[in-house]
């Protein structure tokens, strides 16, 4: 207990802690345990997730609300078995489990919410106007977005492939890696153009 305690301590970015990534409702009702197998990897990669994406997210946004994190290899795969929304760990777009990969192949992601644009897309705000936004500030490799609270997964790889899909009406690919946005540079930033200004402050 006391080392996973010490795992919640370690402060992976300006504004997150590893603690901050290890809550799972999956783990908690079937009352099993989220714990890296790679600490150090999982830190590595989570950090890298935080400071490439998240901080500048909650430097430009205000807070933003995580809804899952990082999840054991084991956890993982008990949530795929049974129907737990959670992708087979060999599935090439499973981001969650932080200490699976090597070199090239690491991969970090996290579902997360924006409440300054929840708000907005409540009230029939276009989900693409998020998704330009953070394909014209963002250093991201895949963005899902969901139909809930406009909620998203976003994903963090050393070699980034930038492709956007979504459960939101109009469904399917965005865009696709390789491709250039079908919207010019121009039309996109005017979907943004009331939206707070870029941050992104370099952890010392």
């Amino acid at each position: 207990m006391w080392s996973l305690e010490t795992l919640g301590r370690v402060r992976i970015s300006r504004h997150f802690f590893m603690r901050d990534f290890l809550y799972s409702e999956i783990a908690n009702f079937h009352g099993r345990q989220n714990i890296p197998d790679d600490p150090d990897l999982a830190i590595e990669t989570g950090r890298a997730l935080c400071e490439t994406l998240l901080d500048p997210l909650q430097e430009t946004f205000g807070r933003i609300a995580l809804r899952s994190g990082y999840r054991s290899a084991a956890l993982n795969r008990f949530g795929n078995e049974n129907g737990l929304n959670c992708a087979r760990n060999d599935n090439p777009l499973e981001c969650h489990i932080w200490d699976i990969g090597r070199g090239a192949d690491r991969v970090a992601g996290a579902s997360v919410v924006i409440p300054w644009f929840a708000d907005r897309y409540a009230r029939g705000r276009d989900w693409r106007d998020l998704a330009w936004w953070m394909h014209d500030h963002l250093d991201y490799s895949e963005i899902w977005f969901f139909p809930k609270l406009c909620a998203f997964n976003i994903v963090w790889r050393p070699e980034p492939r930038r492709r956007i899909d979504s459960y939101i009406a109009p469904r399917g690919c965005l865009l696709r890696p390789g491709a250039a946005p079908e919207e010019g540079a121009a039309a996109r930033r005017r979907r943004y153009e009331d939206f707070p200004g870029y941050r992104a402050i370099a952890y010392p």
